[in-house]
């Protein structure tokens, strides 16, 4: 999964010589919380709605309306911009720009090309698209959940049970974050499968695997099983 394939390629710009209001109203009108801030087409920094608002006057200011436009109007972009942005190539992996963002406590990033020119921008918003898509939420399917042996073959065990049962697979993950030593969990998400039979399904899960839960997102039912 490369940015490239999730990145917004339409990337709203402003230039450091533009005016502070110039870059409130792109805010505004494009409905976006981030500038990419450019010199001559070269990336040199990065303007967002906090910088914006903690350049503002305060809401205590004696200033009259006209005043703060005009004051507004004189601040270019380049003195209240953040420089030398955090930036990611477009052919890094969506889960590295993830890590970065989480690294850096930021939002958004710039995407550069192999000459540092952006060409797209990657945000929480996109990494969230990716996650849905990836666990292939919202095809009304069930998700079952594993604590199981990390070994070869434990994954396929517990996927022929549910393929038996007519199953098929929307997504199968798998992490050692918080499993027991020698253990993973595992999420599989299923659909098409015959809810007149799931007791049976659950069942026959329990005698080869220790379920963790089961969620039926289609009739919104969670069932957690502890020990």
């Amino acid at each position: 999964m490369l940015v490239e394939n999730w990145m917004n390629r339409n990337v709203v710009t402003v230039d450091a010589e533009d005016s502070m209001l110039d870059a409130m109203k792109l805010l505004k009108e494009k409905n976006i919380r981030r500038l990419p801030v450019l010199r001559k087409g070269k990336l040199v920094g990065i303007i967002t709605d906090r910088d914006l608002k903690k350049a503002s006057p305060s809401e205590a200011t004696t200033l009259e309306a006209h005043e703060l436009l005009y004051l507004t109007a004189k601040i270019t972009v380049k003195e209240i911009m953040t420089p030398n942005p955090v930036t990611v190539p477009f052919n890094y992996t969506v889960e590295e720009a993830a890590a970065i963002l989480l690294d850096r406590k930021i939002s958004g990033l710039p995407v550069v090309d192999k000459d540092g020119t952006v060409v797209g921008t990657i945000t929480q918003t996109d990494i969230f698209r990716v996650l849905i898509s990836v666990t292939g939420f919202g095809k009304e399917a069930i998700q079952f959940a594993f604590s199981l042996e990390d070994r070869p073959g434990s994954i396929k065990e517990v996927a022929d049970i549910i393929r038996k049962y007519k199953g098929r697979m929307a997504s199968i993950l798998s992490s050692f974050e918080g499993a027991p030593e020698g253990f993973r969990t595992v999420y599989i998400r299923a659909y098409d499968l015959d809810r007149e039979r799931l007791a049976d399904l659950k069942k026959e899960l329990k005698g080869a695997a220790k379920l963790l839960y089961v969620i039926d997102h289609k009739e919104n039912k969670r069932e957690i099983f502890v020990g």
